[in-house]
């Protein structure tokens, strides 16, 4: 497991320590077995972005701080340059940037997301609290909602209740790029 997702496991067992939670309590909270838990906490497995907005809501600290370990500290606007933002490493076909990282008591986590057509063959559901918005800038992407599966174009977006299993994967064999507001 690359470095950065050991640091996010140990602030997330550091953060349910401090709350002396137990894991089965934790892991009842977010609809998920104790084991599985337990391997986010220890850093084992991948880490769901919607498992890490769930553990940032839950014990009421900012995303970035749950990301990088420091604190956001911009009040009235935060700019992201082109090609910039605080990378959240995740799965190896998605490639995740958080576009507003200094920005605190944000009410949305803004994200820039490409996906590799060569590494994602089947859907990964996830499901997170909440609502969801997706703007397809580049590429074709297939999303799964609940059961249904939809196509969408460069230009095309979709809002949508992300309490629903759903998950993404390009069609074809271009990278699709999209943003991601996560609400």
């Amino acid at each position: 497991m690359p470095d950065q997702i050991l640091q996010i496991a140990t602030r997330i067992k550091d953060l349910r320590e401090i709350e002396d939670v137990s894991v089965e309590t934790l892991a009842q909270e977010f609809n998920i077995d104790p084991e599985t838990y337990r391997q986010y906490e220890s850093g084992q497995i991948d880490i769901p972005i919607s498992f890490l907005i769930q553990v940032a809501q839950r014990f009421k600290v900012e995303f970035t701080t749950l990301m990088t370990g420091d604190e956001p500290k911009l009040h009235i606007y935060n700019v992201c340059r082109a090609g910039k933002g605080v990378r959240v490493e995740r799965r190896k076909a998605y490639d995740y940037k958080n576009l507003a990282y200094h920005m605190i008591r944000k009410k949305c986590e803004p994200f820039f997301v490409t996906v590799d057509p060569n590494k994602v063959k089947a859907f990964s559901l996830d499901s997170h609290p909440g609502q969801e918005f997706d703007y397809v800038l580049e590429g074709t992407m297939k999303i799964r909602i609940h059961n249904k599966e939809l196509v969408l174009n460069a230009g095309d977006s979709i809002y949508f209740d992300s309490s629903y299993k759903h998950g993404m994967m390009a069609v074809g064999d271009k990278m699709v790029k999209f943003l991601a507001i996560v609400l």
